[in-house]
């Protein structure tokens, strides 16, 4: 029974976070980058070309959903079923956001945070939030799509940050708009409305060609931003802590360790050198984010345990990280079987 309350809380906790990753990601592109007709990359970043030709008439959560659907077939087939079902649900939140909150986000707040601040800075706190977004569901085991399914692929074999896969590929998307016609729709700077003629039609020019230049500058600044804070959150969720733990339960945390949090325990054997007594010192390797959680087994099971913790800049092996790659030995490449 406590292991299916901690599956049933570790499946809500995980859809939750990659829920608020995806409204973050979503308001980030729809406060920030859509009103100021920035490019960023990956699927998003394409959409957003799309609606630019076409004048909007092609909304960027349609060519999200659309893109997307192909993709996220690759991924299922790769990654598995366990990541196209989180993706897939990532994609449809997505696309609902792109469409609607355009709609919804009152125009004077996209007026206060982003027309009146400036490109630059929009295209910063645009970057910064898409980035935490994809970094929160890449975390859990999901993805926004586009080049971060591309990116999960690719570092499944090698050993290459995500964040600097997306920032190639999203390089490449970004320069393309230069030879895409975008067609603007006329925004009044104080309502952030779009201007209509006097027959109802909305105002628009074409993007002229210097301009283009300027957008693709602020682009690549944005996917920089969002490559570095996806990396940044990602080695954050992925720091280890080492735990040295002194108790005469050690028997009982060993297993509450072992059963309960699901990590691997050592049992080392130690004297106390004031005492000259023989003691028990488990040794445990876990993530930094499952830290407090295994303190509070500890101290409940017994409150005078003595622990000394410490951070490892690496760990390697089954339940952590693996290394990638091919391994060369004696001047020959030999193929890496890796332990999934």
């Amino acid at each position: 029974m406590p292991i299916l309350k901690k599956n049933i809380w570790t499946f809500i906790k995980e859809y939750a976070l990659i829920t608020l990753g995806i409204l973050l990601y979503v308001t980030g592109w729809t406060v920030f980058l859509v009103p100021n007709n920035l490019v960023g990359g990956g699927v998003t970043g394409i959409s957003s070309i799309i609606q630019y030709a076409t004048g909007g008439l092609v909304s960027i959560g349609i060519s999200y959903f659309v893109l997307n659907a192909i993709l996220i077939l690759v991924a299922v087939l790769v990654l598995g079923t366990s990541f196209g079902g989180k993706t897939i649900y990532a994609i449809v939140l997505a696309s609902l956001g792109l469409s609607l909150l355009q709609n919804i986000i009152p125009s004077e707040i996209i007026v206060t945070l982003a027309l009146k601040n400036g490109k630059l800075m929009s295209t910063i706190m645009g970057g910064i939030m898409a980035g935490v977004g994809i970094g929160m569901s890449i975390s859990q085991g999901g993805s926004t799509g586009g080049t971060d399914i591309v990116a999960i692929i690719y570092t499944k074999y090698r050993n290459v940050s995500p964040g600097k896969v997306i920032l190639v590929l999203d390089v490449f998307i970004i320069c393309s708009s230069l030879f895409v016609p975008s067609v603007i729709n006329e925004i009044d700077p104080m309502t952030g409305k779009a201007i209509f003629d006097y027959n109802g039609d909305p105002v628009t020019h074409l993007m002229p060609f210097a301009e283009k230049i300027t957008t693709v500058v602020y682009g690549l600044i944005l996917v920089t931003v969002n490559s570095y804070v996806v990396d940044l959150y990602l080695s954050g969720q992925q720091q280890s802590v080492q735990l040295f733990i002194l108790s005469k339960k050690y028997k009982e945390i060993a297993d509450a360790i072992t059963h309960e949090l699901h990590r691997g325990v050592t049992v080392l054997d130690g004297k106390g050198w004031y005492t000259q007594q023989s003691m028990e010192v488990l040794m445990v390797l876990t993530r930094k984010t499952d830290l407090n959680l295994m303190l509070r087994y500890i101290k409940a099971i017994d409150s005078e345990a003595f622990l000394s913790v410490s951070s490892v800049s690496g760990v390697y092996g089954k339940g952590f990280d693996a290394i990638k790659g091919p391994v060369k030995k004696q001047g020959k490449i030999i193929k890496k079987t890796e332990s999934q």
